[in-house]
């Protein structure tokens, strides 16, 4: 990676269970970035209620200041620089500010075992809390934003990880971000 480059931005959006947290957490130690979450924003604001994920999702739906929030305090962190942006909705939302733009993802039922595995549950519970949380965000954020999440046009790069290693897909995410970023040196 360029490091001449001064406020590198790297954006990681992708559906739960995808992998996004993964890389973005591996790119950002790699590479001395900040690492930032929307998810884990939140995750906090549904721990602080009391509520589940998918609870915190179906009051989101009639209450955009949720979202607005995390979305807000998203792009402040970009808007920083030197940083790795993970979550649903951030590539969108710092799509005029990042560097590189990157979607990964995964078949549901891939996804779902990944969860399930994580966090030591039943695939059944996590398949239902995961299909109804996406349709969720889907809803929400075409209605706050008018952002359809299945055209992933805005990205400059989209990888299907379900049959990738871990580091297999680091290799081919570092290859393009320094692809990118020497390019926009010249």
């Amino acid at each position: 990676m360029n490091r001449e480059k001064k406020n590198i931005i790297i954006a990681i959006s992708g559906p739960a269970g995808s992998g996004k947290t993964t890389y973005a957490k591996i790119l950002a130690k790699k590479y001395g970035l900040r690492y930032f979450s929307a998810g884990s924003i939140f995750r906090e604001i549904a721990k602080s209620r009391g509520l589940t994920l998918e609870e915190l999702s179906r009051i989101a739906e009639k209450d955009p200041s949720i979202d607005l929030e995390i979305d807000k305090r998203t792009l402040e962190e970009a808007s920083k620089g030197n940083v790795v942006v993970e979550g649903h909705l951030v590539a969108w939302v710092v799509k005029d500010i990042a560097d590189v733009k990157i979607y990964v993802k995964a078949p549901l039922l891939e996804r779902v075992k990944r969860i399930a595995l994580r966090e030591n549950r039943s695939i059944e519970e996590v398949l239902h809390e995961t299909v109804n949380r996406e349709n969720s965000q889907r809803r929400r954020f075409y209605e706050y934003y008018g952002i359809d999440t299945r055209d992933l046009s805005i990205f400059d790069l989209v990888i299907d990880t379900s049959r990738l290693s871990i580091n297999d897909v680091i290799e081919l995410i570092e290859n393009f971000v320094k692809r990118i970023l020497s390019s926009s040196k010249e």
